[in-house]
């Protein structure tokens, strides 16, 4: 697929070079960037902008849930619960237009977004082979 603008290009490329948990880190930025611009909208009585902003992030919301790695246990599946609650609240509070169920929803991504940026950098610094006292040269 040819991609006319040299920015538009520059950009998909750097989405295709990027970690998994870069990836991820994106997807969180994304979901509350749309969230907090759907609060603004709703400052401003602005409710296809709201409307717009809260069906953005929650289609983020569901790329996650599809991503999710089922086979890591657990923790999958409690963020797949969360996520799914996040979903369902993000749809009541634009039925609602109700602000403080948006903010309950940054708060949790928010939360989400630290932790997981937290472990990517532990990750990234830490050496996690296993060391068997043996000198491997590969």
């Amino acid at each position: 697929m040819a991609v006319n603008n040299p920015y538009q290009a520059y950009r998909q490329q750097q989405v295709f070079t990027l970690s998994q948990e870069k990836l991820v880190l994106m997807l969180y930025d994304g979901a509350l960037r749309f969230c907090r611009q759907g609060v603004s909208c709703l400052e401003k009585k602005d409710y296809a902008g709201v409307n717009n902003n809260l069906l953005r992030a929650q289609d983020i919301i569901k790329e996650l849930m599809i991503t999710l790695n089922h086979e890591a246990g657990e923790i999958a599946s409690n963020l797949h619960r969360l996520y799914d609650f996040m979903l369902w609240y993000l749809i009541q509070a634009n039925v609602k237009k109700d602000a403080k169920m948006i903010n309950d929803v940054i708060d949790i991504l928010q939360h989400l977004h630290d932790a997981w940026d937290e472990a990517a950098r532990i990750y990234h610094t830490h050496d996690y082979r296993t060391r068997t006292g043996m000198d491997w040269q590969g």
